[in-house]
């Protein structure tokens, strides 16, 4: 009897031990950034070449790479720039317009303009107005088109090859590129990031920029 208390007791501690590690995996763990140890230089200089664009704040850099439909995208935004703008964070948004799969249009002509645009001239005005118009009703009037313009068109297809070149980088560190993609510095400037999907992550972004989670 006292031995299959024993055991019954064992069993018991396994089983709160093993929940409590599930839990702690399912409501931390699995939502914390990845700090970047792999190709660094390469993934910063991708990034800083990159056709991004920003409000100009002096303070910590942080990276997001979208396209202008993604709802995960649009959420960050919405919900995360204002508090991190003004804590001086400098959120750098590369915008990209998406190839085409498997003949499904995957972006618009306007959209394609807009984001040569973007890359063209960095401009965080030109964002905002895209942003605050819904997407459907965006025509980019007196934007030049990139179809047809053999310079715009590269400039689009340059910000496709971004992803692609990003999406091993990231993955030989742990991350799944995924939109939106997050890449920033510590203030003890480690490299870190995220494909930061879901709302549970945001609180770790906020922290490691120096906001209150």
């Amino acid at each position: 009897m006292k031995r299959f208390q024993l055991w019954a007791i064992v069993v018991l501690v396994l089983a709160l031990a093993g929940a409590g590690g599930f839990a702690w995996w399912n409501y931390d763990l699995r939502w914390r950034p990845h700090t970047i140890t792999k190709h660094q230089d390469e993934i910063a200089r991708l990034l800083e070449t990159s056709g991004w664009v920003s409000p100009g704040k002096t303070g910590p850099k942080l990276y997001m790479v979208s396209f202008r439909t993604c709802p995960d995208c649009v959420r960050f935004k919405a919900e995360e720039f204002p508090l991190l703008q003004a804590a001086g964070v400098d959120t750098r948004v590369i915008e990209i317009a998406r190839r085409d799969v498997n003949g499904v249009a995957k972006s618009t002509p306007a959209e394609r303009a807009t984001v040569a645009e973007l890359w063209l001239t960095r401009s965080w005005p030109l964002m905002e107005r895209w942003e605050d118009t819904p997407a459907q009703a965006w025509t980019a009037e007196g934007i030049p088109p990139a179809d047809g313009d053999m310079a715009r068109t590269a400039v689009v297809e340059a910000g496709r090859k971004l992803v692609d070149d990003l999406r091993p980088l990231l993955k030989a560190n742990g991350v799944k590129f995924a939109y939106p993609t997050l890449v920033w510095w510590t203030k003890d400037g480690k490299m870190r990031a995220c494909a930061c999907e879901k709302r549970e992550t945001y609180r770790f972004v906020r922290k490691e920029l120096g906001l209150a989670s």
